[in-house]
């Protein structure tokens, strides 16, 4: 299982992945499941990726391949985002079709693909394993791929367009902690990578399972959600009185 987030806010965009990949309780793999692509001061895209591993990375594989080659479509010259969703999911389903004819295995993958191409806004799109593609909106400034569920509360509650950038990256951090916390498939090294709207440069983070600083934020935020709890009002139980009438 794998857990990948992004954030879109107006400040810029936000990715965070783990990096555990399971085949079986006694298979247990590490592989970044981010990529950087671009060039500094005219665009830049960040890749997120879950689902089967070889797809993931022949995905990857030949993305690398198209850039080197210049092929007539390839991320150095797409117009749009919204090309390079369609480039990205036309990979996708070729690299599946080309496995998945008379195999009963799945081969499915989905991608996070986020970035931005001078003249054009910052954008995230969810690249399905059918090729096709959804974006962000105003209600939700985020898209999930993997283990999603568990992570999701936090980036509800907290995210707004206006939300920095900092706290946004924190916000992924803590979805990542939340995920790890109920779901063991999911896991370290974290990686977190942030774009500020305009500055076409990719800032990005690793965390090993060893690192202090994640330890400290898993610490921090199970003690305020403890103490947010205790300050909950108490329920308010409905009283029985001699006479049978219910009192609240």
């Amino acid at each position: 299982m794998t857990y990948c987030v992004a954030i879109t806010v107006d400040a810029g965009l936000v990715f965070c992945s783990d990096s555990r990949t399971n085949a079986g309780v006694d298979q247990v793999s590490t592989y970044s499941k981010m990529y950087r692509f671009g060039v500094d001061g005219q665009r830049q895209f960040a890749i997120l990726s879950a689902g089967n591993l070889a797809t993931t990375q022949a995905v990857i594989s030949r993305i690398k391949k198209d850039i080197k080659e210049l092929a007539p479509i390839n991320l150095g010259n797409v117009q749009t985002m919204d090309d390079a969703a369609d480039y990205v999911g036309e990979i996708n389903r070729t690299e599946q079709e080309k496995h998945n004819a008379g195999n009963v295995a799945t081969f499915e993958a989905s991608f996070i693909l986020g970035g931005q191409i001078f003249g054009d806004k910052p954008r995230l799109m969810l690249v399905y394993p059918q090729g096709n593609h959804i974006t962000t909106s105003t209600d939700t400034p985020y898209l999930q791929i993997g283990e999603s569920k568990y992570g999701k509360p936090i980036l509800d509650r907290i995210l707004q367009p206006q939300t920095t950038l900092d706290t946004a990256a924190l916000c992924a951090l803590v979805s990542m902690d939340s995920t790890m916390r109920s779901n063991l498939t999911v896991g370290p090294p974290i990686e977190i990578m942030m774009c500020q709207t305009d500055s076409f440069v990719l800032q990005h983070n690793r965390f090993d399972e060893d690192d202090e600083y994640l330890r400290e934020l898993k610490r921090s935020w199970d003690a305020r959600i403890a103490e947010a709890f205790l300050q909950l009002p108490a329920v308010n139980w409905p009283i029985q009185t001699n006479d049978g009438y219910v009192q609240n």
